[in-house]
């Protein structure tokens, strides 16, 4: 396959990203790093290497899970459990900017890497992590996985129908925002480390970023001490705001404020149900949802969801078809927006991924390198460091790469 694509230049360009991390939190962290020009070199266990790689579905012997999440990388294996494996993780580490792991706490320290060897050995060197709780308090050693962030972090409380379980999110969506935040955090420190020179040390926990993201939710919680019911598709402070019945489906409507319903009421020719004193101001909709429901769908299902989108678009009223991911990645918005990339895998053939959700004018991001097989790159970045090619031979004897 091609090791590098045609790029404009990253925001990132000239970061060098030493990547320990395995699965999805992680190595969608590095990922975009990487979209941003950072040269990442992700480090893998000889012989198997991150467990995704053989997980989901697997096209041409390729799993598109893992491309999903390791685009613009480079592989190196390194067995980290002998001495001559950790020596050249130190060595890539002289010239490193960042490094990311998302080991449990105390692993890193069983390599002799433990966080006051990493400030005292390269005090430029930006260390970003991700866990499960964070490295402090009771539960620091307690291994998580998504579905557990979602439990424990009162995401799954608040999701779900009033009468019905606590639900979770279908994508793992705690490995990804504490994802999103490290590579936030990562930047941030970067950024520092122009002013100062130095270093940092960069940790997100999957329950922390699930817990950042409860909004005004936490903040009716703090204000009142009362914990939110599950409202379902419901707004739990505001109506009407959800999904309605049309004739051929469900429309979100999301009238935001009482502008909004104005508008709402106004398109749909019932604004004289704001003179009904049960739905007079927001309060009193909330209390009387029910039945200011069936009145809405009873209007409502007399048009189709095209037409109902059409029409309250025209009065402003924000609005949208719910969309499976056939009709999501056949949106020509999401099209126009480059939601989809297709990678280019030599003999494993086209593979499509998600795009960039980040847009810049002038440093936008890119494909730098598809995604690399396991080791590829290995010997070309030993080489660099300067290993000969009986060195070489000698560590692929012993297993170490």
């Amino acid at each position: 396959m091609s090791d590098t694509l045609p790029h404009a230049e990253g925001a990132l360009q000239g970061i060098r990203v030493i990547d320990l991390t395995r699965v999805i939190s992680g190595p969608f962290c590095t990922q975009m790093l990487g979209d941003h020009g950072a040269e990442v070199i992700k480090i893998e266990p000889p012989g198997r290497g991150d467990i995704v790689r053989s997980q989901g579905n697997m096209v041409n012997g390729f799993s598109w899970y893992f491309a999903q999440f390791n685009r613009n990388k480079r592989s190196l294996t390194l067995d980290l459990r002998q001495e001559e494996g950790r020596a050249i993780l130190i060595r890539l580490l002289e010239d490193a900017d960042v490094l990311v792991e998302n080991f449990r706490p105390g692993v890193m320290g069983k390599m002799g890497l433990d966080d006051a060897t990493l400030r005292e050995r390269f005090p430029h060197l930006v260390v970003g992590r991700i866990n499960g709780f964070g490295s402090t308090g009771p539960y620091r050693d307690r291994p998580a996985y998504d579905f557990i962030a979602q439990a424990m972090s009162g995401f799954m409380g608040v999701n779900g129908p009033a009468d019905g379980e606590p639900m979770r999110a279908a994508p793992p969506i705690s490995d990804m925002v504490s994802s999103q935040n490290l590579a936030f955090g990562i930047s941030a420190a970067l950024v520092r480390r122009e002013r100062t020179g130095q270093g940092d040390i960069v940790e997100t926990a999957l329950t922390n970023g699930l817990i950042s993201m409860m909004g005004y939710l936490a903040a009716e919680y703090f204000a009142t001490g009362e914990v939110p019911r599950r409202t379902g598709n419901d707004h739990p402070m505001l109506y009407p705001y959800g999904l309605f019945q049309a004739s051929d489906g469900e429309v979100a409507i999301a009238p935001s404020n009482d502008i909004m319903v104005e508008r709402f009421l106004g398109a749909l020719d019932m604004r004289s149900l704001l003179e009904d004193e049960r739905f007079a101001d927001n309060r009193r909709r909330m209390a009387n949802r029910e039945a200011l429901r069936e009145i809405l769908n009873r209007v409502i299902e007399r048009r189709s969801v095209a037409e109902w989108i059409e029409h309250l678009n025209e009065a402003g009223v924000p609005c949208g078809r719910v969309h499976d991911l056939r009709d999501t990645f056949e949106d020509p918005q999401v099209q126009a927006q480059q939601m989809t990339l297709e990678l280019d895998q030599g003999a494993h053939g086209k593979v499509p991924t998600t795009g960039f959700p980040v847009k810049m004018s002038e440093a936008p991001a890119a494909l730098h390198h598809p995604v690399p097989g396991l080791g590829e790159h290995s010997e070309a970045i030993l080489a660099e460091l300067g290993l000969s090619d009986a060195e070489l031979a000698e560590l692929r004897k012993k297993g170490v790469t």
